[in-house]
């Protein structure tokens, strides 16, 4: 059986929020199939050591590392920009930059509601209509979101953030629609709790440790999720248009928070 549709090999990719965790592991699973990749972090330093690993490795792919701010227009505007000089192209965007905190609704503020939805779902924004408009030009592309099973579920004192997620799913299936005729396939990632290094410096939860000899698995891995975005990245999820996978092992209960 071949498995050439599985391949990005020569392809352009964005993958936003990528200096850790899932947004750094699908960077990395790129490049490794010979993707070139642009990555950006809020904080050019956080994402320059993630670039600089993968050009000093063997994968075959190249890595730029751009600093932007997806809650700002003209900082994805600029990143847009610099990755079609610097590759000629976006095949692939991969909406993964976000952030939470945990707190009752009756106790968030305005400020912590906005902060994150617009980071999660203002961001999204930003970059699929930006980038968007280069793949509706050219010769279409994949649009990857990263949501969470909060958006689909709910999660108990997430609500800004479970709201957020909500919007990205549905934001998914609606432009699905859209662009479909302009060969932009536009799909989505819902995980559930993965062991990113930010779970771990607050629940003590390693990657490291986690048993993958059961089924009976409820922590996923970082790298687990870069498995699905190659997927939907390629020409093998060709026939999948506005679909939410939801990847979370044995279902979690609702009262176990979930992970970025």
């Amino acid at each position: 059986m071949s498995t050439d549709q599985f391949s990005v090999t020569g392809r352009t990719a964005i993958v936003t929020g990528a200096s850790s965790g899932i947004g750094e592991s699908i960077a990395e699973r790129f490049a490794a199939d010979g993707a070139n990749v642009t990555i950006c972090s809020r904080e050019q330093e956080n994402v320059d050591p993630v670039a600089e690993e993968i050009r000093e490795s063997d994968r075959p792919g190249e890595a730029l590392a751009v600093e932007c701010d997806v809650t700002e227009r003209d900082a994805v505007e600029s990143l847009v920009e610099t990755t079609v000089e610097q590759f000629g192209s976006i095949d692939v965007l991969v909406n993964n930059a976000g952030a939470s905190f945990m707190a009752p609704f009756e106790d968030l503020s305005e400020n912590g509601w906005k902060t994150i939805v617009d980071i999660n779902l203002h961001g999204t924004f930003h970059a699929t209509q930006i980038a968007g408009e280069y793949m509706r030009e050219d010769y279409g592309g994949s649009i990857i979101n990263i949501a969470s099973v909060a958006g689909q579920l709910g999660s108990p004192y997430m609500s800004h953030y479970a709201a957020a997620k909500a919007g990205v799913i549905n934001l998914t299936s609606t432009l699905a629609n859209e662009w479909a005729e302009e060969n932009v396939r536009v799909n989505c990632i819902a995980p559930g709790f993965v062991a990113t290094p930010g779970v771990e410096s607050q629940m003590g939860v390693s990657a490291s440790n986690i048993d993958r000899e059961e089924v009976d698995r409820r922590i996923g891995r970082a790298d687990e999720i870069a498995d699905v975005a190659q997927f939907l990245a390629s020409d093998a999820s060709s026939y999948l248009v506005g679909e939410t996978i939801t990847a979370q092992g044995v279902p979690r209960n609702l009262e176990e928070p979930p992970s970025e």
